[in-house]
Parts: C-alpha cells; structure tokens; sequence
C-alpha cells in the first residue's frame, strides 16, 4: 500500500534557532522545562519559528471486537454504540472536555456492531472485527480499506493538530496483541486489567490473548499484524496518524490503545513518530512499558484510564501555552532586561 511521503522533522539548522529564541527569553536558562521541549517540538513538526495551533480536531475512532465475545471485557460489547451515542449526545467525559477546551468534535463509526449513529462519520468497514483468538481479525482488504478511510478522514478535517480518541469494548486486548508482536516482549508484560477486570478476568484475558497469538503466528508484515490483531478503530486511526503527519500536523496521544495506533504507523511508516506529542502515562499497566520502549515521554500522569481522548483534551492547552511563550515572550535584548553574567 502506498502512503504520503513525510517531510522532514528534524531540521538542525531550524532547531538551532528556536533553541537560541528559547535559551534568550526573560528567564534563567531551561526555567520553563519541558514546556520548551514542546515548543521547540511544535516547531520542528511545522516547520517555522514560531509554531501556532489552529482549529485542532479531536477524533474518536469507534468499534466493536470479535474477542469480545470471549469474555476479555468487564463490560458488554453493546456498550460501545452505546457510549458513542452519549459522545455525540454530549454526555460523555470526551464530550464535556471538547467543549471546554474549544476543540471540534468527530466520531468515527469505524465498525461498531449498530446501526449508524446520527452525527458519526461513517467508516464503517463491518460490524466489528473477527474473533482473533480464531483466526485473523480482519482480512488484508479490509485493513487496507481502513487504511485509507484514515488517510481520507485528515483530508477532510480543517486545521493543524489532531488529537486521537478511541472507544470499542475489546480494544485494549487488541492493543495488547498489537504490542506484544511490535515489541516482542512476553504477553504478560502487555496485558492490563483495561475496564477493570478482576483477577479470574484477567487470567482469562491472558489466556484468550495468547490464542489469538498462536492464531495468528504467521503475520510477519506490518500490514499483516495490522489485519490479524487489530481492530477497525486502531488500524484507522493508524492511517490518520499518517496522513497528519504528511502534512505536518501535530498529532496528539492519549492512551495505551492510541499508542497502539501509533506504535501500528510507525511500523507502517517509519518518521510518523516525531510528530506525535504523548498527552498522558496511562494507569493501563503496559502504557508506561511501551512509551518507554518508544522512547517518548508524556506531559502528563494522572492515572487516566478512560480512554476517549479524555488525556489528550486535558493536556491540550499545554500545547498553545508552549507556542505564545515561544512567539510572544520577550528576549532579553528586547525588553532591556540584563542577562546572566558570563
């Protein structure tokens, strides 16, 4: 599958600049902390000097999941249209945050097992994905079509930032599957309680997951992972992530099944990370695993575990803050004010 070329983000000679602009604001040096990390981030991921956030898009991929079924999940497989209903009613926590930070709001109907919900995008490719402890989850057509529903999507949303949501009961097992191919570390070490299970949940989460695993042995390509482990909701996502990065917006995580889609594109398309900013560390046990793994580090550690895109709307307004202090912050030599002695 062909996917968009990405420019180039990391600039030396760029970076050098923002980092002087920083390093000659009205402040002892590196005062500010991470925040000018994020700037000079912003920055590269732009492209000039002085980055500025507009019309950020937050998007909620949703769907449902054949392992579901087996019992992976403290709660049912009906509560995904459900609580797709209740984000596009407003209700949901992704809902009330959106509104509060000012940022637009899209459903994405990836493959909920429902009809269609009034006012969600409709991507849909089927109604959930296959039983992976069974087989594949989806066949390479349709991962590929999910693909490019993600890339098309981007094309269609205004503005440069896209913060990433998700929903759909089963998701995190998918994650799951997903990083243990894509890291190789021992299942264990990938699998978490996700809506809550208890300990007898758990056990059985681990041990569904380690048949989808034995399932599905043979997918050795990025592409091929995508199709036998994930879900419609992430492999969509992935092509989002993609596309934005392409056109060098700034891409903001939320949580460990977000991160699975990112992890997804990375192997799809290697670059698309360095335009990706981690909003939060989940209370998801492997989250903090595999952000180390992907050598990031998130703005924030709340012990979220709600998914949505709920942490990436809570450290939103991290990232204006960043670019007006880079853009408006006086320098020293601007503002008459001496620097520090030699």
């Amino acid at each position: 599958m062909q996917f968009p070329e990405l420019p180039a983000l990391a600039e030396p000679q760029l970076a050098a600049r923002v980092q002087h602009a920083l390093d000659h604001k009205t402040k002892p040096l590196g005062a500010l902390g991470r925040i000018e990390a994020l700037a000079l981030q912003l920055a590269l991921i732009q492209g000039v000097e002085r980055p500025a956030m507009r019309d950020p898009q937050l998007v909620v991929f949703a769907a449902d999941h054949g392992l579901a079924r087996r019992g992976v999940s403290a709660y049912p497989r009906e509560v995904t249209p459900q609580m797709v209903a209740n984000m596009l009613d407003g209700g949901a926590a992704v809902s009330v945050l959106a509104r509060q930070q000012g940022l637009a709001l899209t459903v994405a109907d990836c493959g909920v097992d429902a009809p269609l919900a009034p006012g969600a995008q409709d991507l849909r490719i089927a109604a959930g994905t296959a039983d992976a402890s069974a087989g594949p989850a989806m066949t390479a057509a349709q991962a590929a079509r999910a693909l490019h529903n993600g890339l098309a999507l981007v094309e269609r949303l205004p503005g440069n930032a896209l913060l990433l949501g998700e929903m759909g009961i089963g998701n995190t097992s998918a994650a799951s599957l997903l990083m243990q191919r894509l890291t190789g570390l021992p299942l264990a070490d990938c699998v978490g309680r996700g809506t809550g299970v208890d300990d007898a949940g758990l056990a059985r989460k681990l041990a569904v997951l380690a048949e989808a695993l034995a399932a599905n042995a043979s997918a050795q390509t990025p592409l091929d992972v995508a199709a036998a482990l994930g879900g419609f909701e992430i492999v969509t996502m992935a092509g989002s992530v993609i596309a934005a990065a392409a056109q060098r917006r700034v891409v903001v995580v939320d949580g460990f099944i977000t991160t699975a889609a990112i992890a997804l594109a990375e192997a799809l398309r290697p670059g698309v990370l360095a335009a990706c900013v981690f909003a939060h560390q989940s209370a998801e046990g492997p989250h903090a695993r595999w952000l180390q793994r992907l050598g990031v580090r998130p703005l924030l550690d709340l012990d979220l575990r709600l998914g949505e895109g709920s942490g990436a709307a809570l450290a939103w307004p991290l990232l204006p803050a960043a670019c007006v202090l880079l853009s408006d912050m006086a320098s020293f030599e601007s503002a008459g004010v001496s620097n520090r002695e030699p």
